[in-house]
């Protein structure tokens, strides 16, 4: 009953705001297509940039957007809230029942927004209508050295085609970053990629010099990983600081093995499961929503990429049954399958062809993925339980918060009847993951995973922050409609070590400050 119960609860059904059909209409001659939406739909995110830069902001006077069941009524609960909202990324069943029966949904953008965008533009997202990115016409095979891929001599020259790519996608995309989302992962300052400075050395010797004693201090390790792991020995260290590999260095290589085993005798033994009647609904969900991570990375829409994905969150939802499958677990997975992956891969990961690496460094990668997702999972998995009672406490918890440290902003929600559950409600559920590019995350994780209940109760601090951070533009709004179009699409595309950094230090000052005494959450 209680199963029963959890599928009804999460079943959409057509009528639910947020999944009207999207309008097209030409704007004037400065644009070249413009959107109107019938409720806050353009949930875009850091990872989600909208295609045509006039999405962005410029929305034209007459253009009124209508927030149905947003501020005409308040939300008396969350169940209601529940099933007032939906995923930003949710497509019209109809049409995911025809992906799930017959071709796979690769489609990285929602079927109505296809036609709003020119060829053109979507090209130079790096998606086609099938969401794999468009690769040279030389196809060639990459060189492994060390097992890591490196470019062969063919590939840095790089096509006609490939370049007209790449000037189409500055010109039709000038607020895209110069830097990627993904590749050069331990680079992520705008500033560049600099040569590695004394300090940065010396941090990287530290770590080696812990992580190759005996027996691992992790307390040690979690002290340095506070402020960013390097590049080099992030993956090492995350399985470590995630207890996934024991700190006893002799003990790493066997337990390796047999953890890499265990999960591929799950997928043996679970797998072929997942069609039938008892599980067809949470796989069907999973494969619906694997197109939709990460839409705009070609890496994440690779047929290959998107099959380990699914088996990781098919083995997890099965077992754990008190929570299954909900959506934004599928987000969880990406940091760790590109961490892992960037032991194998030394640069342009964002376009890196999995499939060239050999089986078993593809199944090494699966399984560790798995196995450290689920481990983050354990410490908050009352965020996807029935009615995420989680979710439900931080999201209030964070409202009392603002009320002590910053009076203004509350009462400016308060003025323009701005639920925290409007847009806190993703930040929990997916760990800000969408409100900040890829790259940021991993650096974010670095610290989540060295502090004591880090993704469960720190995480709470970061999202305060990350408000006060937007202070000036929060209180600039002077409507419902301009506030939540804000909080749900925040400038962060640009963002790197240097503003992450920033923002856990404000963090950990309110941590400080309020951590020990709840109530100083209230006045």
């Amino acid at each position: 009953m209680a199963t029963e119960n959890r599928i009804n609860f999460w079943r959409r059904n057509a009528k639910v705001p947020g999944r009207q059909k999207v309008s097209v209409k030409l704007c004037e001659p400065v644009c070249s297509s413009h959107v109107v939406f019938s409720s806050v739909q353009p949930v875009y995110g850091a990872q989600h940039p909208p295609l045509d830069p006039c999405l962005r902001r410029s929305y034209p006077k007459d253009a009124k957007l209508k927030l149905n069941n947003l501020k005409s009524k308040k939300t008396s609960s969350f169940h209601e809230f529940a099933r007032s909202t939906n995923d930003a990324w949710d497509i019209d069943d109809d049409e995911e029942d025809d992906d799930f029966l017959g071709a796979p949904a690769l489609s990285s953008l929602p079927s109505g927004l296809h036609s709003a965008f020119p060829q053109k533009q979507q090209d130079a997202a790096g998606v086609t209508q099938s969401g794999i990115s468009h690769t040279t016409e030389e196809d060639t095979e990459p060189e492994l050295v060390n097992n890591k891929v490196v470019k062969s001599n063919s590939e840095i020259h790089l096509s006609t085609s490939s370049v007209r790519s790449t000037l189409q996608k500055q010109q039709s995309l000038p607020v895209r970053p110069v830097i990627p989302l993904v590749a050069r992962i331990s680079d992520q300052n705008a500033s560049g990629a600099p040569p590695m400075t004394v300090r940065e050395k010396s941090r990287l010797d530290k770590f080696k010099q812990l992580l190759a004693s005996a027996n691992t201090d992790l307390e040690e390790l979690r002290k340095h990983s506070w402020s960013g792991i390097p590049r080099e020995v992030r993956p090492i260290t995350w399985r470590l600081l995630s207890g996934y590999l024991p700190a006893n260095k002799e003990r790493r290589e066997l337990v390796l093995k047999r953890k890499r085993e265990e999960y591929f005798g799950f997928i043996v033994q679970y797998y072929h499961s997942r069609t039938d009647e008892h599980y067809k609904d949470t796989y069907r969900q999973i494969h619906i929503d694997i197109p939709r991570t990460n839409p705009l990375i070609p890496l994440f829409q690779q047929p290959v990429v998107q099959e380990v994905f699914e088996r990781i969150l098919f083995i997890w939802a099965i077992r754990h049954p008190a929570s299954g499958y909900v959506q934004g677990i599928n987000d969880l997975v990406t940091p760790f399958f590109v961490v892992f992956l960037s032991e194998f891969v030394m640069e342009d990961m964002e376009n890196f062809e999995v499939a060239a690496l050999s089986p078993d460094i593809q199944r090494n990668i699966e399984a560790d993925s798995f196995w450290c997702m689920s481990k983050l999972l354990d410490g908050i998995q009352d965020n996807y339980t029935f009615a995420q009672p989680g979710i439900q406490n931080k999201v209030k918890a964070l409202e009392e918060l603002v009320n002590r440290i910053d009076e203004d902003i509350h009462n400016h929600f308060k003025k323009y009847e701005v639920e925290y559950l409007q847009f806190a409600f993703r930040w929990m559920n997916n760990l800000l993951m969408r409100e900040l590019p890829l790259r940021c995350t991993i650096r974010l994780w670095d610290t989540y995973q060295s502090e004591a209940e880090g993704f469960s109760h720190f995480h709470l601090y970061v999202c305060a922050a990350f408000l006060i951070e937007w202070r000036k533009e929060i209180l600039s709004m002077v409507d419902f409609q301009g506030l939540l179009i804000l909080l749900q699409n925040l400038p962060t595309i640009h963002w790197g070590n240097e503003e992450v950094g920033l923002l856990l230090a404000e963090a950990y000052r309110l941590k400080y400050m309020f951590a020990d005494a709840p109530s100083h959450y209230k006045r």
